[in-house]
């Protein structure tokens, strides 16, 4: 279920996410099939970042997928995530 930040929101699909992350993978993988204009912020390679990806969620599970419209996912499943960019696309 997407939720709205506090915060401006972005000029593109911004994910938070770790490599040992299957959901991260997925959802990457469908980020990058679909083409989608992203920026990945890998939390090992910055773990200062987490700080941020939790302010934006709440919560501590990753991935937290942030569009543009300044609506966030955590842990979306391909349909939520796909179903997100179409919307976005439209």
């Amino acid at each position: 279920m997407p939720e709205n930040l506090t915060q401006a929101p972005v000029d593109r699909v911004t994910m938070y996410g770790a490599a040992w992350c299957g959901d991260c993978r997925r959802s990457k993988a469908l980020l990058d099939r679909v083409r989608a204009d992203y920026e990945y912020i890998d939390l090992e390679a910055d773990p200062t970042q987490a700080d941020r990806a939790h302010a934006i969620s709440g919560r501590t599970q990753i991935p937290v997928v942030v569009f543009p419209d300044g609506t966030h996912f955590v842990e979306p499943t391909d349909p939520e995530l796909q179903a997100k960019l179409d919307a976005l696309n439209a």
